[in-house]
């Protein structure tokens, strides 16, 4: 059942709608259908626009706890499978919002070309309550639900359909299918979405072609993690015109769920801080396109990016805040195995595996959190390192060597991850003491290595490490006159939000300063405008 508080908060956010919706619950019995049709009628009582009906859809709805969301009454396309709480509860009330008339959250390029998919795609988003990288996604698809009837849209509860993830070898979360066949799984952004369903429906990219180039900007800032947030938030408090380009609003950030040494915040998680970013910007006028790539940038007094969307940005500076990534094993049986037995999200995919042995592969901070994280939910972890010793802190270590199933293996150098009938059943790994090659018997392996920046963008653009970080100085700029960066994808030590937070406020404090110091020219101007 529902708080007071929060049907207070939704009875207030359903003053605006402005179209009739209708909750459409497929009749039937099942174990979990009183408690799905108790939320749908706390739900439809708040509202006269709202209504819940039963019906029996002749199997158009997966199960008795399957329901539709039809507006005007007229079908979305919008289908939940599965009783829509934790993570994915505000899914719901944001699919309710957008069917009653709310504008949608997607960037507009994005909306326009959506809108152009001719052929039918339905889409199921397998997902689990505790997944907090899951309702990016699902909330993406009802979007593109919502813009094109030939679109469908429908989250999966993998817990309460276990047949189904049988069936499907599902063993990560978010995994999307398309017509029945897999079209992505593990950790997914929306902008990698976009750029499969170009492959699919590859009439989306022709219509992008024809988006107007948006207005030269001062400051353009590449990221929208920490970093970039900073950075964007210190430009516009100058009074720049100033734009954010973001894949995915919160980065790496949006991953962690224990956060604790932001200063001033004692305790907060990723999820909550990506909120509070969002927050804090939106109290600027700085334009976030949201789900977008840069592909592909050209130098020169004035920088001329190509995006993702087929939009071309021009701006006078350009900070890059792109953060970085999960780093790989890179070994056999790692790429094949995603999502069918290699994770790399232990909040995420931990639930698939109650029960079961699994392994964390990486002795530092992340892996411990990790292993300290599973430890709850499967029957025993192993937590591999490639050192002799492990590297995290002592007080993690101290509370892993208080959980009984939690074992160790240092000086571990992973081999290969072995697989049976499309599954994970075994790591393979070399002592590095004897040489010996040992094998272990599992169902799991979460890898938590550290991260690798993600610079691919402006490689060839500005001078990188050999680790690929791009080279800043003490003000954040790049060997590229006009072109900063800035946080983990940087030379900065210290991979910690606080210090990105710093870093990329100290970039667009520089990158003002280059302004006035290279004052834009009439003509040059003039040409920018014409171009643009």
């Amino acid at each position: 059942m529902l708080t007071q508080d929060i049907l207070n908060a939704l009875k207030g956010y359903f003053k605006d709608l402005s179209n009739d919706v209708t909750l459409v619950l497929q009749t039937g019995q099942h174990s979990k259908r009183d408690e799905l049709k108790n939320m749908l009628s706390q739900i439809s009582d708040l509202s006269d626009k709202i209504e819940l009906v039963e019906r029996d859809t002749q199997s158009k709805l997966r199960s008795p706890v399957t329901f539709a969301i039809e507006a005007k009454g007229k079908f979305t396309g919008i289908q939940f499978s599965g009783v829509p709480g934790g993570h994915e509860f505000n899914s719901f009330i944001l699919a309710i919002l957008q069917a009653g008339g709310s504008k949608l959250k997607l960037d507009e390029s994005i909306q326009s070309m959506v809108k152009k998919v001719k052929k039918k795609l339905d889409f199921q988003v397998y997902i689990s309550l505790s997944c907090h990288a899951c309702p990016d996604v699902v909330q993406a698809m009802n979007q593109f639900a919502l813009l094109n009837d030939n679109i469908g849209a429908e989250m999966i509860d993998g817990a309460v359909y276990p047949d189904l993830v049988e069936q499907n070898k599902i063993q990560g979360v978010p995994t999307v299918f398309l017509n029945g066949e897999v079209f992505a799984s593990g950790k997914v952004e929306i902008a990698g979405i976009l750029e499969k369903l170009g492959k699919v429906a590859p009439e989306i990219l022709e219509a992008s072609n024809d988006e107007p180039s948006l207005p030269m900007q001062d400051v353009t800032v590449i990221g929208g993690g920490p970093a970039g947030v900073a950075a964007a938030i210190y430009a516009a408090r100058k009074g720049l015109k100033v734009t954010v380009i973001a894949d995915r609003f919160g980065g790496q950030v949006k991953d962690t769920m224990g956060i604790e040494n932001l200063i001033s915040v004692p305790s907060t998680t990723g999820p909550q801080l990506t909120g509070s970013l969002m927050k804090h910007l939106n109290e600027y006028e700085v334009t976030l396109k949201e789900h977008i790539r840069v592909e592909k940038i050209e130098k020169g007094d004035i920088k001329t990016l190509h995006l993702s969307s087929g939009e071309t940005l021009q701006t006078r500076t350009l900070i890059v805040a792109t953060g970085a990534n999960w780093r790989k094993l890179n070994v056999p049986g790692e790429d094949e195995n995603i999502g069918n037995g290699v994770a790399y999200c232990p909040h995420c995919d931990g639930p698939f595996y109650k029960g079961k042995d699994v392994a964390v592969i990486g002795g530092g901070n992340s892996g411990v959190e990790a292993a300290l994280d599973l430890a709850g939910i499967v029957k025993s972890v192993t937590v591999y390192e490639f050192l002799p010793q492990l590297k995290a802190d002592k007080v993690l270590v101290d509370q892993m060597a208080k959980r009984s199933n939690i074992s160790v293996v240092t000086n571990a150098a992973t081999k290969q991850i072995l697989a049976e009938n499309g599954k994970v059943n075994a790591i393979e790994y070399i002592d590095r003491t004897s040489d010996e090659v040992k094998q272990q018997a599992l169902h799991g392996i979460f890898v938590q290595i550290g991260l690798v920046p993600n610079s691919k963008v402006v490689e060839g653009i500005v001078d990188l490490t050999k680790y690929g970080e791009i080279i800043i100085n003490e003000k954040g700029l790049t060997s590229e006159e006009g072109i900063f960066a800035c946080g983990d994808v940087t030379t900065v030590p210290y991979k910690q939000i606080v210090v990105a937070m710093g870093e990329g406020s100290k970039a667009a404090l520089a990158a003002f300063d280059y302004l006035l110091m290279n004052p834009l020219e009439v003509d040059e101007q003039q040409s920018a405008e014409q171009a643009a």
